[in-house]
């Protein structure tokens, strides 16, 4: 289950398609076929999933999505109500954008909140944008919220568990469309493993370890 399916996300087969067959219609008109031909580049580039190596061990937080470190703070958890190390990772739209569970738990609630599409860079996009989050807990004990975050461009999150799903890490739970951020509440003991700015690649990135 850590990778179902081909290298170019399901998720995509209909944008592929649909922009690879506008290309190939409008190729006859020469010079005007080029923005379809570009469209359909990006569509494969920004839909593209490769497997990826788990890192880590059982203590080991890891990215949920490949990205660039925005946030690493206490903070409120808004989901659980508790003081938590906050962890955001932004995803612009050339990163790869399935997303990924960071450790190995199971799902024991999902919240979906309709909002706002600002910058998903941004701090108030935590709790303005559109966004989805899944409470997880691990096999000894530990919470962590999962909170996928719809941006400026995002229009569509996508989220394949509910509660009393089984996840592995690192293994697949979802998508997002075109362009976002993925915030992380832990316990506050953990210990950062990463810094602002810096770039991580989805379950091959150690994000904090547990303690």
């Amino acid at each position: 289950m850590n990778y179902p399916h081909p290298i170019l996300a399901k998720e995509g087969w209909p944008f592929i398609a649909g922009t690879l067959a506008a290309a190939v219609l409008t190729s006859f008109s020469g010079f005007w076929s080029l923005p379809f031909w570009l469209v359909f580049i990006f569509c494969v580039q920004f839909f593209r999933d490769p497997p990826r190596v788990i890192a880590g061990g059982s203590k080991s937080v890891l990215a949920p999505a490949d990205g660039r470190i925005v946030v690493v703070e206490e903070s409120d958890d808004p989901y659980l109500n508790r003081r938590a190390l906050k962890v955001s990772v932004f995803m612009n739209v050339f990163n790869v954008h399935s997303n990924r569970s960071p450790v190995r738990s199971s799902v024991h609630q999902k919240w979906y909140k309709p909002g706002s599409f600002l910058n998903a860079a941004l701090d108030k996009a935590s709790l303005e944008n559109e966004r989805c989050a899944l409470h997880l807990k691990t096999t000894d004990g530990r919470d962590i919220t999962c909170v996928q975050i719809a941006g400026l461009v995002a229009r569509r999150i996508l989220n394949y568990v509910d509660a009393g799903t089984d996840l592995g890490a690192g293994q697949r739970f979802g998508f997002i469309r075109f362009g976002s951020r993925v915030d992380l509440y832990l316990p506050l003991d953990s210990t950062a493993q990463v810094v602002i700015g810096e770039k991580v690649f989805a379950s091959s990135s150690i994000l904090a370890e547990l303690s």
